[in-house]
């Protein structure tokens, strides 16, 4: 099985396919891709993070920074432990 991570969210994403699925019979689903964005930027993202690109536009570089800086400020306001904020 191979994995690569996410170029907004950094989650290791399940790559399906190659030897190591031969050996260890997973036939599970990929959950992700590599997309080339009309400005000809490439991205691996997870399904998830796709979904959340603008559906009336080209998707490009920016839109993919801007998850991104959603993404860190995000995680900014959670506490790394998982309690809940005060």
């Amino acid at each position: 099985m191979a994995t690569e991570a996410c170029a907004v969210c950094d989650t290791d994403v399940r790559i399906a396919g190659g030897i190591g699925d031969l050996w260890s019979f997973a036939f599970e689903s990929t959950q992700g891709m590599t997309l080339e964005l009309v400005d000809g930027s490439e991205f691996f993202l997870c399904f998830d993070c796709m979904e959340r690109l603008p559906g009336d536009t080209e998707p490009t570089a920016a839109d993919v920074e801007r998850l991104q800086a959603e993404d860190d400020e995000t995680a900014v306001e959670e506490p790394a432990d998982g309690s809940p904020l005060e």
